[in-house]
């Protein structure tokens, strides 16, 4: 007898599978050079499934007929399914799936299946009539669970696909508790939207109802994972039925809900937080499954932007995974082996949100994958109005996730035990082959998109359909009562949740609610109360060479470009040694190592960072003849942190999430996103928006993200110029008048833009040293890389050094003289400081020039003492080289205003007002930067 499982006896007497063919076609086009000895490159380990035997290939050529008939069923018997719990989908004909098509026409004749089909009608027997076959094929392909795997370019996935299919066609697989616990959860969720429309009724609370089988989804899922091993599991999710998963499973309390809900915060009044709507809330309990440990479920907070919260699923994930690897010591710990993602989408959103095949882009690349995240898509058949035949152009919403070759399974959400079944078959294929799956679970919305929407002003058809019928909890609940309970047993678990509901609402009147941040791995930091940015951040100057010549240090086997050798290596050596001209990727390397040697880990992301956009980092060496990567500075010394160096694909949106979700999980690792140019976080202002900005003033979560974003305007015309650093600074929460001295600033993030080395080697190690964690935007250099005049020493990065928000002028002799002081930002400043030396001595002694290298938290108090060193100036001026309504005029220009002297005014030197960032004429350009170099010189 065939055991129904993840394998067969039959199977394993197979000899092993020869899948060259197959492996080629499924990598031929991504050829790499990683190699697994790189920190953070994991790949899934390789499952062999068995190849059919020379027998099963003997018989699958004398039956290509039969053969022909079973692929159909396997490849488009999910078009003939019964998926639609309201019937307003109708089943089409479907005529790959008649058996006289292949000439099949004789009910009664007997067919060998072994190679053809997994199982025979009673598991036991390998032959069958042509009706048996084919009401198996139905019964297996064509009920109210339907497959989709014939995409999948591996073949053994697909074997393996059919097989576990076909085996466990008849499997119902909740016994009598199952059946009951299922009841259970579903009538709790009735019960409780029930009661939030009774208690609550005019609060949008998104609720589940249409959807309810999700629940028993959902907890299935974690019996499985518990019984697997997993420990972790860290679930993104949007609005719909939130609040339903976060009582009945997540634990929850509703009082703390109910308190929220009478118009209170979620967070103790002492807390500096702004908190949050309902449906964004989460929870992260532990749960007994009866497995060895306890489950650790982790939702994360979402914001209203529909699926943004999918790759911070997967960075938070990947982050707790390497985590949980890094202290493993057990070598045969695999990737997926103990963590898993989890996902719930919404219909329209998941094939209408570009930030869904982004994420799925991800899933497999070796930086950034969970070995394997479950989705689920409640589908309800329809958007906010709008219906599938204007919210997608495939045949289901599921269908983008064919862009992973993930397999999908459709499941009709009125039948929770087919829907439980669903989830076992994508957990056996995640838990085989460490990739992404798909449930479509097909459901309804009871109400419109929210309780108080009218949705028959769009919909007619539909909403008398739904008003009309059982709601699935009582469905079910109709077919236990045949045996399995009664229906006073039903009304008793609503009765009974209902009067649980009733006390914790009384109770919530008393509940004061509990702080959930700073504990576990961020239990030794703090809430900042205000900023810090002047922080003893140097280090010895032996450790500084010492960890910059390892960051260039390769064996002598190792074949470095020769270009490299000349200009990267050498140099470098030669300026340590020294301890004079230290550039910015030099800088750089020496704040990452000294960090590593510290302990702590960096994980580096973006496009090409690996090499650097400029070809300035080279923070991994290739090979020239084998093309192995080696990371010098993983090879410090013992007990050193990993810097992990994640060559990004080419996405914005979901690797910013991605890189947030990494630094809300741990405080001990630096991550840091730059992005190629820095406009290209354009395409990520979501994420800024949401979660960067945001997400401590929301939900207490402190993030210590770094952006590097390369600035400057070169000529380059008007994109990948400029990072848009105005955006940032809207987005900041500090205060614009600076006259009164005691106002303290605590920014929700530090904006930077440093124009020498060692500024940035101290910020980025201000970010780790600190007892708390801020995202840091820095606006970086790009021609300032090999600037000669840009260069630091090792002197600026002893102990003793910090970062210095503001750098006082050095280029006035007599301060007493100075007349007219000059504020300025970034590259811009070396441009001053050349046309300078080329003025008049008279002229010369009128100016001053001051750099402000952080723009927040604003530097009053640095500020006001270089205009202490200036007694007779009488002109204050801001020079830019970005346009009126770019860079960071409109951010300095109150704040400078409300601490220069009484009736002065701020006046402005730069580029007008303009659509886009900058010309692309180049003389225009050229004769722009002239003229401000002019004006500002210019008396």
């Amino acid at each position: 007898m065939w055991k129904i499982g993840l394998y067969s006896k039959a199977h394993s007497r197979v000899p092993a599978l020869n899948n060259r063919l197959s492996a080629f076609a499924a990598s031929r086009f991504r050829r790499g050079y990683h190699e697994d000895v790189v920190y953070g490159y994991r790949v899934p380990k390789k499952f062999e499934y068995p190849d059919y035997s020379p027998g099963q290939l003997k018989n699958r050529q004398r039956q290509a007929a039969l053969v022909c008939l079973v692929e159909a069923f396997r490849s488009t018997g999910h078009r003939a399914t019964d998926l639609d719990p309201l019937k307003l989908q109708k089943t089409p004909t479907i005529p790959e799936l008649d058996p006289a098509r292949y000439g099949l026409t004789s009910s009664d004749e007997q067919f060998n299946l072994d190679g053809i089909l997994a199982v025979g009608p009673n598991q036991e027997s390998k032959t069958a009539t042509m009706a048996q076959i084919h009401q198996m094929l139905v019964d297996t392909y064509c009920g109210h669970v339907a497959f989709e795997f014939e995409h999948i370019p591996d073949t053994a996935e697909k074997r393996w696909f059919a097989d576990y299919v076909e085996l466990t066609s008849k499997d119902n697989g909740l016994d009598t508790n199952k059946q009951r616990r299922a009841l259970e959860l579903l009538a709790r969720s009735e019960t409780f939207d029930n009661f939030m429309q009774k208690k609550f009724g005019q609060v949008k609370r998104y609720g589940l109802e249409g959807a309810e089988s999700a629940i028993v989804a959902l907890d299935e899922l974690f019996s499985l994972c518990s019984q697997s091993g997993i420990t972790e599991a860290v679930l993104g999710m949007p609005h719909r039925g939130r609040l339903n998963i976060l009582i009945d499973l997540l634990k929850y309390p509703p009082r703390a809900l109910f308190h929220k809900l009478q118009g209170n915060a979620e967070f103790p009044e002492t807390l500096p937080a702004s908190g949050d709507v309902i449906s964004h809330i989460s929870s992260s309990p532990k749960l007994n499954y009866g497995g060895k440990d306890d489950l650790n479920v982790t939702m994360l907070h979402n914001p209203s932007h529909l699926e943004a919260v999918n790759p911070v699923v997967s960075g938070y994930g990947r982050a707790k995974q390497m985590y949980l690897y890094d202290k493993n010591t057990d070598p045969s710990c695999a990737l997926g082996d103990r963590l898993i993602g989890i996902q719930i989408h919404g219909d329209a959103a998941f094939t209408g949100q570009g930030v869904i095949m982004e994420t799925l882009g991800l899933s497999n690349l070796p930086h950034f994958s969970l070995g394997g995240t479950v989705h689920i898509i409640i589908n309800n058949q329809i958007g906010y109005t709008t219906p599938a035949t204007n919210a997608r152009s495939t045949l289901y919403t599921s269908d983008v996730g064919k862009l992973v070759n993930a397999p999908i399974i459709h499941v009709n959400g009125d039948y929770p035990e087919e829907v439980a079944r669903a989830m076992r078959i994508a957990f056996g294929y995640r838990k085989l082959f460490r990739k992404d799956v798909i449930i479509d679970l097909i459901t309804f919305r009871r109400w419109g998109h929210n309780e108080l929407d009218e949705p028959s002003f769009t919909q007619p058809q539909m909403y008398n359909i739904i008003r009309g019928r059982k709601s699935v909890p009582h469905k079910y609940e109709q077919k236990l009562e045949d045996g399995v309970i009664t229906q006073a047993d039903a009304e008793q678990t609503r009765a009974s949740f209902a009067k649980y509901l009733e006390a914790e609402l009384a109770a919530s009147k008393d509940y004061t609610p509990q702080a959930d941040h700073l504990k576990g791995k961020w239990s030794g930091l703090v809430m900042s109360t205000q900023a810090v940015s002047q922080l003893d951040t140097g280090v010895a100057k032996q450790v500084l060479r010492e960890v910059g010549e390892k960051s260039v240090l390769v064996d002598q086997a190792f074949k470095v470009h020769p270009r490299l050798a000349k200009h990267h290596i050498q140099p470098r050596l030669k300026h340590l040694a020294e301890g004079t001209s230290i550039d910015w990727a030099t800088a750089e390397s020496l704040a990452f190592g000294s960090l590593l040697k510290e302990g702590y880990n960096i994980r580096l992301c973006g496009q090409d960072v690996g090499r650097g956009t400029f070809s300035q980092r080279h923070a991994m060496f290739v090979c020239q003849e084998t093309e192995k990567v080696y990371v010098p500075l993983n090879n410090i010394g013992a007990k050193q942190g990993k810097l992990e160096v994640a060559n990004s694909n080419l996405s914005e949106l979901a690797v910013l999430g991605f890189e947030y979700g990494v630094s809300i999980q741990s405080p001990n690792i630096l991550p840091i996103w730059e992005a190629q140019f820095g406009d290209f976080n354009n395409t990520a202002q979501v994420i800024i928006d949401t979660y960067v900005s945001s997400g401590e003033a929301k939900w207490l979560r402190q993030s210590g993200l770094v952006m590097l974003l390369p600035h400057g305007y070169d000529g380059a015309g008007p994109e990948h110029s400029s990072s848009r650093i105005e955006r940032f600074l809207q987005l900041c929460n500090i205060p614009m008048d600076m006259s009164d001295a005691s106002v303290v600033q605590n920014p929700n993030m530090h904006v930077a833009i440093p124009t020498t080395p060692a500024q940035i080697f101290h910020l980025l190690r201000r970010q780790m040293k600190r007892n708390y964690r801020k995202p840091l935007v820095v606006a970086g250099p790009k021609t300032l890389l090999r600037l000669a005049a840009a260069k630091s020493t090792l002197d600026d990065m002893v102990p003793g050094t910090s970062f210095k928000p503001v750098i006082p002028d050095t280029l006035s002799k007599a301060c007493d003289k100075v007349e007219r002081i000059i504020f300025v930002a970034g590259k811009h400043y070396y441009d001053l400081a050349a046309a300078y030396g080329q003025q008049a001595a008279e002229v010369r002694d009128r100016i001053a020039i001051v750099r402000i290298e952080e723009i927040c938290p604003f530097p009053r108090k640095e500020i006001q003492d270089e205009l202490a060193r200036f007694p007779n100036a009488q002109e204050y001026v801001w020079c830019q080289e970005e346009t009126m309504n770019a860079g960071v005029i409109s951010f300095v220009q109150p704040r400078l205003e409300s601490i220069i002297p009484t009736n002065s005014r701020l006046r402005y030197i730069g580029r007008p007002p303009l659509a886009a960032p900058v010309t692309g004429i180049s003389k225009v350009f050229k004769a722009e930067h002239a003229e401000i170099l002019s004006k500002a010189f210019l008396f």
